[in-house]
């Protein structure tokens, strides 16, 4: 029987898991947020456009009426009377308009990025299939769903007939005033009615977008399994890389026996550890480690350099210190110039050089 363990989906999504589901247009995505944000900034342009978009509109009534007796119609300039009248229209309108879509625009922009996705919109054979649509339909997540939504809108019902119903106690007064107070006296009531439902509605807002970072994760959730099949599938199984990484040292290990007899001297601890050093002053600008190794990788190292007439030297605290601070290929740290300087400058004295 397969490990149950593996096949829970235990493992936060990878960064290619997270990849691919964006391809395919799924991304955390707070509808209450949008709904909120077009609300509250559509109130807040309509309470700041509204009164010059309605004189605007009355300007246009009048302007169709006054002129209306004198007006010939004809099936030739129908059309653009009728352009002419929705242009000025969508003018009067287009503050409105604009700012809203702006903002659902830029609510959407904000909560998941650039994205277009054409495998969102393809068709799907398995959306046809009737018996799973009803599974999914009474699914415990489509019921969690369906109890959310009415709480929801229980709330904001509440909230809203209680707005309304202290904006009522105020219309009493309004039975002897004029059209014109009427009139701006609903358009401010119905702005703080809305006012009033943003409020609650930036604390489910706040709620929703939570819960849908959380579910959106939770959705992507990986087994251990999907995760090694992810990284064989992309990266490589682990035996292939390992092997890999085997050859790779064999061959850096090659190269570095290869350097051996180029070096002036070998350091050695004298059994555990022996480094090849090599200086040049003409084209370097400090000692450089050629080879180093530890016990039979530093006896091969001692071997080659017995075999070409390399010099060898035992200092164990030197041959210590530059097995842990210098790598192969680089140059010594200041700190031990002095003392390899000492090294080399016993070496050159036995092979008679300055």
């Amino acid at each position: 029987m397969p490990d149950k363990s593996a096949q829970e989906k235990t493992e936060p999504a990878t960064p290619r898991r997270k990849q691919e589901a964006r391809e395919e247009g799924k991304v955390a995505r707070s509808q209450e947020t949008s709904s909120l944000a077009i609300l509250l900034f559509g109130a807040i342009a309509m309470y700041f456009f509204l009164p010059g978009s309605f004189q605007r509109l009355g300007d246009l009534a009048r302007h169709l009426y006054t002129n209306a007796p004198s007006m010939q119609l004809t099936s030739e300039n129908f059309a653009n009377f009728f352009l002419s009248t929705m242009g000025n229209f969508a003018l009067i309108v287009a503050p409105i308009v604009g700012t809203v879509g702006i903002i659902a625009f830029a609510i959407g922009f904000l909560q998941v990025g650039p994205l277009l996705s054409a495998k969102a919109i393809q068709p799907k054979v398995d959306k046809l299939n009737i018996i799973k649509g009803l599974g999914n339909l009474f699914s415990a997540r489509s019921l969690f769903q369906l109890f959310r939504d009415v709480f929801k809108l229980s709330i904001i019902g509440i909230v809203g007939y209680l707005a309304i119903k202290v904006e009522f106690e105020k219309v009493i007064p309004l039975a002897d005033a004029g059209v014109v107070s009427i009139i701006s006296f609903i358009g401010q009531a119905a702005f703080r009615v809305v006012i009033k439902l943003c409020l609650v509605m930036i604390i489910i807002a706040a709620l929703d977008f939570a819960y849908q970072r959380y579910d959106y994760a939770k959705s992507l959730r990986m087994s251990k399994q999907e995760v090694k099949e992810e990284m064989k599938r992309y990266e490589g199984s682990p035996e292939v890389k390992g092997r890999i990484r085997r050859v790779q040292r064999e061959l850096a290990t090659a190269r570095m026996m290869q350097d051996v007899p180029r070096a002036d001297v070998v350091v050695t601890n004298p059994t555990e550890i022996a480094v090849a050093l090599k200086y040049n002053s003409e084209t370097m600008e400090a000692p450089t480690v050629l080879a180093k190794g530890q016990r039979l990788m530093a006896q091969r190292i001692k071997e080659i350099a017995g075999e070409h007439d390399v010099p060898i030297v035992e200092n164990k605290p030197l041959a210590r210190a530059l097995f842990e601070a210098v790598e192969v290929g680089m140059t010594i740290p200041a700190n031990l110039y002095k003392a390899v300087a000492e090294v080399l400058a016993y070496v050159y004295r036995l092979k008679g050089k300055a």
